[in-house]
C-alpha cells in the first residue's frame, strides 16, 4: 500500500477513555506518509474528563497531523464534492455515533463526513467503543456490517463479567483494517477475544 498517495480522514468521537489508545494508530499513519485529516466531534470539542481535557486532545491531534480540525457540519460538507477522503475512519467510535449512523442522521461534523464519504461509495472504518454493543447498539451493528464500503475494525467484549454488553474494537488494528478496507475486503477475524478467563 502506498500510503503516500492517501488522504486518511480520522474521525473522533466522545468515548473519552479510548482517545489515548487511538492517538499512536494516527501517529503510525502519518509515519506511513498518508496526509491525515483529523474530524471531532463537539463532544470531544467541549468536555473534558479525567482521561485528558478538550485542550489536550485538540493540540496532540494538531500536532501529530499538522492540519486543522473538521470541527462543524459546514466544515465537513465539501468532504462530498471534493470527493477527498480515500478512507474514512471513526474511531473510537460510541454507540451514540453508531446508532445516529445507522439511522440516516447527520447532527455532526462526524456524521456528515459519513454521509459524504457514503455519497462517494468509497471505504468507511469504524472501530467501536461502546456499552450496549451486545445490546440495543447489535442491531445497529449489523445494519452497519452489511452496507457497502463499511467496515469494522476487529472487535469483541472488553469487560464481560462487569459490562457484559460492552464491545470495544482492537485500536491496533486500525491501519490494517484501512489497508484491507481499501482493497474492498474486510480484515478478518473480526470478532476477537479482548478478555482471557482466568482459571
Amino acid at each position: 500500500m502506498n500510503w503516500s498517495e492517501k488522504t486518511i480522514g480520522f474521525a473522533l468521537t466522545g468515548s473519552h477513555c479510548m482517545i489515548a489508545d487511538v492517538l499512536p494508530q494516527i501517529a503510525r499513519l502519518v509515519q506511513t506518509g498518508a496526509r491525515v485529516v483529523p474530524i471531532v466531534s463537539e463532544t470531544l470539542q467541549t468536555t473534558s474528563t479525567r482521561f485528558g481535557t478538550s485542550d489536550q486532545w485538540q493540540d496532540e491531534l494538531k500536532a501529530l497531523t499538522g492540519h486543522d480540525m473538521i470541527k462543524t457540519i459546514v466544515d465537513a460538507e465539501p468532504l462530498g464534492p471534493t470527493r477527498l477522503l480515500d478512507v474514512l475512519v471513526i474511531a473510537p467510535c460510541t454507540g451514540n455515533t453508531l446508532s445516529k449512523l445507522a439511522s440516516a442522521q447527520t447532527e455532526s461534523a462526524v456524521l456528515m463526513a459519513a454521509k459524504a464519504q457514503m455519497r462517494n461509495g468509497r471505504p468507511m472504518v469504524i472501530a467501536l467503543s461502546t456499552n450496549d454493543g451486545l445490546g440495543l447498539n447489535q442491531f445497529n451493528i449489523a445494519k452497519l456490517m452489511i452496507m457497502k464500503h463499511t467496515f469494522f475494525v476487529p472487535f469483541g467484549q472488553d469487560a464481560p463479567l462487569q459490562k457484559p454488553n460492552s464491545l470495544v474494537a482492537r485500536m491496533e488494528l486500525i491501519v490494517e483494517t484501512c489497508a484491507a478496507a481499501l482493497q474492498g475486503v474486510q480484515l478478518q477475524p473480526l470478532i476477537i477475544e479482548r478478555f482471557a478467563y482466568s482459571t
